[in-house]
């Protein structure tokens, strides 16, 4: 595996023709100064960057572009970008699949061998600091133009109580008329069950389902008749007891599909390990950690296009490594859920945007233990929370989520700057007004909690993947304390569907990907993939020294005390973990900030008292910062919490 190291990245704002006027700017009154080098150099100023930030961009060597689909930040530091095979049907059918991990302090980049095509499938970082990924692609879409050859779901039956039986792709199924089918990936069908005895005995046939092509084109393979189809090679008994059953097949549209592969990936040999599949096949599927270490896994399209219907939620277990049947609740594609402190799960209604639009959009809790949910009301235009982005709120002790923006179902042009905050500390939790988005409507925008205790939010569009040129070159930093907006300096790569952004174990913010419609407003171009990366430095990094952490114990309890070292304690603010974020599709229900007591202070050091409540911490790596009274973070330091 080939290990590449660049050149630091010089500071600079790279072709932004943006006019922009700052109050108090003493800009030298120079005739003929073009706007361009005029905003350079407004940008450029240290009291502009202790105000607004700073951006940077990355281009990448083009050995190492990848379409960024998902990232995850590992405890080491590194970042895992994840393409699959990156919204290319070229790279899925020559079986292309990659990921990317990148070194942000020292600015290298090393392809990951990727075992299966990972594109839209679904991640979280475990206890232990490896990376659970689950899902992924088996087929992409097929508009009802481009669909040659009919299709559908073939439900294989065993009727045969002695064992299972496992069919290869291409397994051929022949239908009572002579026509032939070959199914698109392997099956396995249980056993017949048997219950009884004697005469009394009832066998129930084992099934399950698969997908099913035409081996030949046109309309004479369709079908909209219940047919019963033989397997092609079997003979005996066999031919008898195992056999297909289809409703019909069809030259409609054919949506993705999921596949059952899981793996986790290991951060320390840097390799993903396979895992037990799930049950379920997943395209677009939510994961997100509970407080016992456990994975619960919600939503996808199947491995035959059809949405899950809410009774397949799974939940995995990383001691065993493997998946259990979890309780039922039926979830839209990509729902952002969160874990709170009382245990239940709390879906925020903003998801990524497969299922119909007047099923499981409704916001509430979730209770894992009965299958119990609890509407929360009061979200304003319910009707636009599909690419809307979720985040809850620092410290994660105060339980408010915060949804920010959204769009109408499917391709609608429809866009909302609504956010609204649903404190989940009371115990009839409700909807209130948080303040609009300053952009106005907005899709797809990405949001990172910052060691100060704000939030800061990039990118997006007003249309429907940045239909009609409608990217937002704008970011702003929202502030609970005051429940407010301000002005952050502006990017220069716009960013709409497949963009991700994350913060970085120093203090940045790292955004990657986006993946518009269309290259131009006219629609008449297709879009290409953004694959550079642009880096934010917030306005905390230009107000002096930051504070340093010295010794830090490499783990801490639930409930126990650490002590840090530092050289100057008296200067410690706040203290507090940061979960490192695993993103995609503006959905990380994985980030969260909780505060740490600061309880005692020493001449080289502070002790932070940590809560005990593993659904409010839980278990696994988290970044430690410590800021002064500024806001102004230390580089964290990573530190593993244990129950």
């Amino acid at each position: 595996m080939k290990i590449h190291k660049a050149g630091r990245t010089k500071r600079l704002a790279l072709g932004s023709t943006v006019a922009l006027t700052v109050a108090g700017m003493n800009a030298p009154a120079v005739l003929g100064f073009a706007s361009e080098q005029y905003h350079h150099y407004v940008i450029n100023r240290p009291e502009y960057k202790a105000q607004y930030g700073h951006w940077q961009t990355l281009s990448l060597p083009a050995e190492f572009r990848v379409n960024a689909v998902h990232a995850t930040l590992l405890r080491t530091g590194k970042v895992l970008i994840v393409a699959g095979s990156g919204n290319d049907e070229k790279q899925f059918n020559a079986g292309t699949f990659k990921s990317l991990l990148w070194d942000p302090a020292e600015n290298t980049y090393k392809l990951v061998p990727t075992p299966a095509d990972m594109f839209c499938g679904g991640h979280t970082s475990l206890p232990d600091g490896r990376v659970l990924v689950a899902g992924g692609t088996q087929r992409y879409e097929k508009l009802a133009g481009a669909v040659k050859k009919a299709a559908g779901v073939m439900r294989v039956r065993n009727e045969s109580p002695e064992h299972d039986r496992t069919f290869p792709k291409g397994t051929v199924f022949v239908s009572p008329d002579g026509h032939e089918y070959a199914s698109t990936a392997a099956v396995t069908v249980p056993a017949a069950t048997k219950t009884g005895s004697g005469k009394q005995t009832v066998v129930t046939a084992g099934e399950q389902h698969v997908y099913v092509e035409a081996v030949g084109p046109g309309p004479d393979y369709a079908s909209d008749s219940p047919a019963q189809y033989r397997i092609r090679g079997l003979s005996g008994a066999d031919a008898h007891n195992l056999y297909g059953q289809n409703e019909k097949l069809t030259l409609d549209k054919q949506e993705y599909q999921g596949i059952r592969s899981a793996f986790e990936f290991n951060p320390d040999t840097e390799l993903y390990e396979p895992v037990t599949d799930m049950a379920h096949a997943r395209w677009y599927p939510t994961l997100t950690g509970l407080g016992d270490g456990r994975v619960v896994t919600v939503s996808g399209l199947d491995d035959t296009g059809e949405i899950l219907n809410g009774n397949d939620n799974e939940i995995y277990d990383p001691k065993t490594k493997s998946w259990s049947k979890g309780p039922d609740h039926y979830f839209p594609t990509y729902p952002a859920i969160f874990l709170t402190a009382s245990g239940r799960l709390f879906y925020s209604g903003s998801n990524g945007g497969y299922g119909p639009g007047d099923k499981g959009r409704e916001p509430g809790l979730w209770d894992l233990s009965n299958g119990a949910f609890q509407p929360v009301p009061g979200l304003r235009d319910p009707g636009l929370t599909e690419t809307s982005s979720s985040v809850l709120l620092p410290p994660a002790q105060a339980q408010r989520v915060m949804v920010l923006g959204g769009g109408g179902v499917g391709e609608s042009p429809l866009s909302t700057a609504r956010t609204d905050i649903a404190d989940l500390s009371s115990a009839k939790p409700v909807f209130t007004p948080g303040p609009d988005l300053p952009a106005g409507g907005t899709r797809y925008l990405n949001s990172v909690i910052l060691p100060d205790d704000t939030v800061f939010t990039t990118g997006g569009s007003s249309g429907y993947r940045g239909r009609g040129d409608s990217d937002l070159l704008k970011a702003q930093v929202y502030h609970p304390d005051s429940n407010s907006f301000s002005t952050a300096a502006e990017p220069t790569v716009g960013r709409n569907y497949h963009s991700e952004a994350l913060l970085l174990p120093d203090g940045r913010v790292a955004v990657l990907g986006s993946n518009p419609l269309f290259a131009d407003k006219a629609e008449t171009q297709p879009g290409g993939f953004e694959q550079r990366i642009e880096i934010y430095t917030p306005p905390y990094l230009y107000h002096g020294d930051r504070p340093q952490v010295g010794a830090v114990p490499r783990t801490a309890r639930l409930g126990g005390s650490v002590t840090v070292g530092t050289a100057r304690p008296e200067a410690v603010a706040t203290a507090k973990l940061i979960r490192p974020s695993s993103v995609t599709h503006v959905t990380d229900v994985e980030q969260r900030s909780v505060a740490l007591d600061v309880t005692g202070r020493t001449a080289d050091g502070v002790s932070l008292a940590l809560p005990g409540n593993a659904d409010l911490l839980p278990p696994g790596w988290y970044m430690l910062f410590l800021t002064d009274s500024a806001g102004t973070p230390s580089v964290a330091r990573w530190i593993q919490v244990t129950g």
